[in-house]
């Protein structure tokens, strides 16, 4: 088939599946009036008094519902009121966090996206609080993995508030450009890339993302195909450095991407260990082949795409390159560095509490 029509036929299914995700955008609309016309039952009194942070992006649709709901939830519960804080350009999640930590609050709800959520969490890291994650995003994808409600305001507010505690995995990263000499030391805790993930992050349009969510970064994904192969040299565990033509260099703290797609089989939250991902097609079929594994869930290997499980992973790259860390742009790097933190955050999950302790070891998710 000619590499015109399989371009073609690409673009008619990220046309399709924007379509439905269109749909899915009105019933989601519908479904939050309507959250917002009938009140919703009272949760049940918790066993355990807690202190109650919220940090909301304020420009998210459905900011202030979580707003109210968590305030009425912690009246119900007979808690004192929350501290509510909203984010800004300038302070987008950490500091406020910060300020809720040293003042002793117990959970530290993030309602926004990704980004939010790794601002808040990157200031929880190895504290006594836990983070409750209410997501408001397009990706969500730290819920998702989580088994925690998406596009469920009040059920998320009790899983925040009176679901079990499990401890995972975060990663960090440092980022080098030796051409402009700035250097930059961040987490993540979904997912990161160094290569063609970033360009396509970088191309998604945001106003294709406020009207279909994730959707949008396939359209972005169709663009950006088949893609620019780079010189990249990869370090794992400190080990002997391999020089490859690639595509992208993924490190991964979890396999699950929307859509209910697994893009790492083996990947585990809290294992202690990254997933690295390393493409290479060369080709749009290369992409088709890549695709057709991941879809279907093909066990053999293929040699387009490659898996290690890592402590931590090094990458040099040929020049200047482009890097995103939970879907959003963290800049052009010439090289890289990635651990894993073991057991960083305290987050609530879906489950219940049965007292003080509750939670720490309850890792149970519902379906």
């Amino acid at each position: 088939m000619p590499l015109e029509w399989i371009i073609a036929a690409l673009a008619i299914v990220a046309a399709a599946a924007s379509a439905l995700s269109w749909w899915g955008v009105r019933t989601l609309r519908r479904e939050r009036t309507a959250q917002l016309q009938f009140p919703q039952p009272a949760a049940r009194a918790s066993t355990q008094r807690q202190q109650v942070a919220l940090v909301v992006n304020p420009v998210k649709i459905g900011a202030s519902l979580a707003r109210e709901q968590v305030e009425q939830a912690c009246s119900d519960a007979g808690w004192d009121p929350p501290l509510i804080m909203e984010t800004t350009v300038a302070e987008p999640g950490g500091s406020q966090a910060q300020r809720a930590v040293k003042a002793g609050y117990d959970v530290v709800i993030a309602a926004g996206g990704d980004g939010t959520i790794r601002a808040v969490a990157d200031a929880l890291v190895h504290t006594s609080a836990a983070l409750g994650l209410l997501p408001l995003g397009t990706g969500n994808l730290l819920a998702r993995n989580l088994g925690i409600a998406v596009n469920d305001v009040p059920r998320g507010i009790q899983q925040a508030l009176h679901g079990a505690t499990r401890r995972i995995d975060m990663g960090q990263v440092e980022l080098r450009n030796d051409h402009t000499g700035v250097t930059g030391n961040h987490t993540f805790l979904v997912m990161g890339g160094v290569g063609l993930d970033a360009v396509v992050v970088a191309a998604t349009k945001d106003t294709l993302k406020r009207k279909f969510g994730w959707l949008a970064y396939s359209e972005a994904g169709v663009r950006s195909l088949p893609g620019k192969l780079q010189r990249m040299s990869i370090s794992i565990d400190g080990g002997p450095w391999q020089t490859r033509r690639v595509h992208s260099v993924l490190f991964a703290n979890c396999g699950k991407l929307p859509g209910g797609i697994t893009f790492i089989p083996d990947a585990t939250i809290d294992d202690g260990y990254l997933d690295v991902v390393i493409t290479s097609p060369r080709s749009i079929f290369g992409w088709l082949w890549v695709a057709g594994k991941i879809l279907f869930r093909h066990p053999g290997p293929i040699p387009v795409i490659t898996y290690h499980r890592v402590r931590r992973v090094d990458v040099r790259v040929s020049e200047a390159t482009g890097t995103q860390l939970d879907g959003d742009t963290s800049g052009e790097v010439t090289s890289l560095s990635v651990d894993v933190v073991p057991n960083a955050l305290m987050v609530r999950v879906p489950g219940r509490a049965t007292g003080p302790s509750a939670g720490l070891f309850d890792h149970s998710v519902e379906g």
